[in-house]
């Protein structure tokens, strides 16, 4: 009998023994089978995850608007950019249908407005800003000269006034286009239109080269010129030019100016252009911090006028004028970005 109690005895306390490390190997197993504390998911990149095609079409703005935007993505917003070539035409219609390339810094809505609007109405693409704070590309200009010694001169209806002293009474040369382009007859009509035929010489040299090189001229001789031009443009910047007011647009006369046969043509500005910054219709969707940036993108006229000036200095290079614009222009395109961006 007392050998039974003692080897209950001494069962209870080997039971009693054992708790704690039971316990014990309890706690660990739930401890190692418990998932890792989540650490918080990182905010998708801005410029998404592909590269960010950027064509660059063969004229020289859209080239440097092609690049100066590559590089201000890579900076400030840590994108993979790729520039490729590019065309009116061809790059309109592969955003219009493919979505790429993403963006198409310049590109002239008007002269390819078939396939524009095919892309507008596949929703694959649309407009995110103007590509020029200014939408008049063409008019008439004087030289600075001109219009310092002749303040009362700031529209093209006041040249009847002032051209008998522009010139001691003599013929003022009105430099026009080439005879060939459109521009060439809608001058000869508003010539006509403002009552200029017997006060304006009207120049139309053989091509763009004579154009630029009677301008240029008559600059450095200080005659008392006036003349047609077109923006964005380096002759603009490369001399000290002033717009003349054309006046008002009127549709109806600008079309008898373009004609002709246009019996009593009728003064009215040249008709404006639609240039914008393109965009796939997925980097508003997708990136839209992006979509923002160029939404804020426009450029004044006068400083890609410069920018051509500048690319028109010996060896100089699109490359090298779009980097010494990120670098030394940040009082411009730093008002592209978002409050957020660095």
């Amino acid at each position: 009998m007392r050998a039974k109690l003692l080897r209950g005895v001494l069962l209870l306390l080997a039971l009693l023994a054992s708790g704690p490390a039971l316990a014990q190997i309890t706690v660990l197993d739930q401890a190692q089978d418990a998932p890792p504390p989540q650490e918080a998911a990182a905010p998708p990149p801005p410029c998404g995850t592909q590269p960010l095609s950027i064509a660059r079409m063969s004229w020289p703005s859209a080239e440097l608007l092609a690049e100066i935007h590559a590089r201000i993505l890579r900076r400030e917003f840590g994108c993979e950019t790729r520039v490729t070539p590019g065309d009116l035409a061809a790059t309109g219609s592969s955003m219009g249908s493919t979505g790429q390339p993403a963006v198409a810094p310049e590109m002239w809505v008007t002269r390819i407005a078939d396939v524009w609007n095919a892309g507008i109405e596949a929703q694959m693409l649309r407009p995110a800003a103007p590509t020029y704070v200014e939408a008049q590309l063409e008019g008439w200009f004087m030289p600075d000269y001109v219009a310092l010694g002749h303040p009362e001169l700031v529209g093209a209806a006041g040249i009847a006034a002032a051209a008998p002293s522009l010139n001691g009474g003599t013929r003022v040369r009105f430099i026009s286009c080439p005879a060939d382009w459109a521009c060439a007859l809608i001058n000869r009509n508003l010539v006509r239109a403002l009552g200029l035929s017997g006060m304006l010489e009207v120049v139309e040299p053989a091509n763009r080269f004579e154009m630029d090189t009677l301008i240029a001229e008559a600059v450095s001789r200080k005659e008392p010129i006036l003349f047609y031009y077109w923006q964005p443009n380096a002759v603009l910047a490369q001399f000290n030019f002033v717009a003349l007011d054309m006046g008002p647009y009127d549709e109806e006369a600008a079309k008898c100016l373009a004609r002709l046969a246009c019996a009593t043509p009728v003064a009215s500005a040249f008709p404006s252009e639609t240039v914008v910054v393109a965009l796939a219709e997925w980097v508003f969707t997708d990136i839209p911090a992006i979509a923002a940036y160029f939404q804020r993108s426009s450029l004044p006229l006068r400083e890609m006028n410069a920018l051509l000036a500048q690319l028109n200095e010996p060896g100089a290079t699109v490359e090298d004028v779009a980097e010494r614009f990120v670098v030394e222009r940040k009082d411009i395109w730093g008002t592209w970005l978002s409050s957020i961006a660095p």
